[in-house]
């Protein structure tokens, strides 16, 4: 049987206590192959809307994301793993294939990771469900192994 080698963890969040979970998982794993963690923040769509109406203003969401990235960056480096971040929109009124789960495994591409976690359990806050959507079909359709916690 072939050893399993991971050198990046990506893990999706969307500042809610399940994602911060996952952050704790992918930390574990990363540091138990010698990897690295990348934490890919998620807007959801009631986030993006929000924002394309002008309701939320822009540097306020980023600095949400920001503060929450930064918690991220706290418990990656209580273990001494290496973490970069991101964000990117789960959600558009102009491309109709856009999906959380496109999102996590489009990024998971394109940075070569070798290993994905996502939350599964639902949202204490419903208006971030955007991680609940994505696992499913993270689950279904990724190439790398998945963690569902």
């Amino acid at each position: 049987m072939a050893e399993l080698e991971v050198d990046l963890v990506v893990v999706p969040i969307d500042g809610s206590e399940e994602s911060e979970t996952a952050v704790e998982y992918a930390v574990t794993i990363a540091d138990s192959y010698g990897a690295a963690v990348h934490a890919l923040y998620v807007l959801g769509e009631p986030t993006v809307r929000a924002i394309d109406r002008g309701a939320v203003d822009e540097g306020d969401v980023a600095d949400d994301t920001e503060a929450f990235s930064d918690r991220v960056t706290e418990i990656a480096a209580d273990a001494d793993v290496e973490i970069s971040t991101s964000i990117a929109a789960g959600f558009s009124t102009e491309v109709k294939t856009l999906h959380p789960g496109t999102v996590v495994l489009d990024t998971a591409e394109q940075l070569a990771a070798d290993f994905i976690v996502v939350p599964r359990e639902p949202a204490t806050d419903a208006e971030s469900d955007v991680l609940e959507k994505a696992a499913e079909y993270v689950l279904l359709y990724a190439s790398q192994p998945v963690l569902s916690v």
